[in-house]
């Protein structure tokens, strides 16, 4: 079995296309349930949008670093860590929150925010840490990021289906309520079916090297989701809102980052292999809490059981 940092995974433009396509036409199905008073709402909640910046392109990176002197994984491995909470929130996350019941616009928010950030912060959390740790340091290369490459994954996977969802449910609500239901189901269909095509595409190299990155990531994850949760709780947010922060510091634009990896770093083999896992994973563990939560509704749209002193 070859060193893990000579695998190359399959992955090419094409490949990414689609992905672009499912993200696209998942946050249309988001779009479809909501209205420009949520974002009113969102907007009026500036701990919460402080919080879901702060915690997702600062706090992450740096518990990233620490993690990985506790760890102490394949460099490659440890510098594909760093990428991955350099990343801007996922967009997926925008789905999982509100299947979950949680701030949905909260969510996309902090995503559009999360996003437009990365353009200096992913490159700036990326460069510092990888060069401060001495595991990732010999592997460092200087990173470039195109402005109109995030302006562009900003407006299609993002602002156009989030544009248009919006406008179908404003012009034909009677239409988009009847879409709800559909669109909620076939994004999820459609998800699923994209993890078991990576699967099946790289399935010998996972299987190869798969015990290398499955409790990093899964560590990883955990500790995002939690510290999510956890700060939101502590400074007394409310449910809806501790579920919005909770996906946006678990999920992470993963694609972006397998981009990076192939641009600037010829598919490293430990970078991409824990990236493309991270990408997987964090799709499983997010639809696993989501559909815990979706059975178990906030505090403030839980029907009332009594009357209250």
């Amino acid at each position: 079995m070859a060193p893990i940092d000579q695998v190359h995974l399959s992955f090419n433009p094409q490949t990414l296309t689609i992905l672009n396509a499912v993200l696209g036409l998942v946050m249309f199905g988001v779009a479809l349930e909501l209205r420009v008073e949520d974002f009113k709402t969102a907007l009026r909640t500036p701990k919460a949008l402080a919080l879901g910046l702060l915690g997702h392109h600062v706090l992450f990176p740096a518990m990233t670093y620490v993690l990985i002197w506790i760890l102490r994984p394949e460099p490659s491995i440890a510098l594909g860590m760093i990428l991955v909470s350099s990343c801007p929130a996922g967009h997926i996350s925008n789905f999982l929150v509100q299947m979950s019941r949680g701030n949905t616009a909260l969510s996309v928010s902090v995503s559009a925010l999360s996003t437009v950030v990365a353009l200096f912060m992913t490159p700036l959390n990326f460069a510092f840490w990888g060069n401060l740790h001495p595991i990732t340091a010999g592997l460092m290369r200087q990173v470039a990021m195109s402005p109109w490459e995030m302006l562009e994954v900003i407006v299609m996977l993002l602002g156009v289906p989030l544009v248009l969802g919006m406008w179908v449910a404003r012009q034909y609500p009677g239409f988009a309520h009847k879409l709800q239901k559909p669109m909620k189901i076939l994004s999820l269909l459609i998800l699923v079916g994209f993890i078991g095509g990576a699967l099946a595409a790289n399935f010998q190299h996972f299987l190869n090297y798969i015990q290398l990155v499955v409790g990093v990531v899964f560590v990883h994850n955990l500790m995002a989701l939690t510290t999510g949760y956890g700060l939101s709780t502590l400074i007394g947010l409310p449910e809806r809102d501790r579920r919005a922060i909770t996906f946006e510091m678990g999920i992470q634009n993963s694609g972006l980052g397998l981009i990076l990896i192939f641009n600037f770093f010829d598919g490293l083999g430990g970078m991409a292999i824990v990236t493309a896992w991270w990408g997987i994973w964090h799709i499983v563990a997010g639809l696993t809490l989501a559909t815990y939560w979706k059975n178990r509704p906030p505090l403030s749209l839980a029907p009332a059981s009594g009357t209250t002193a």
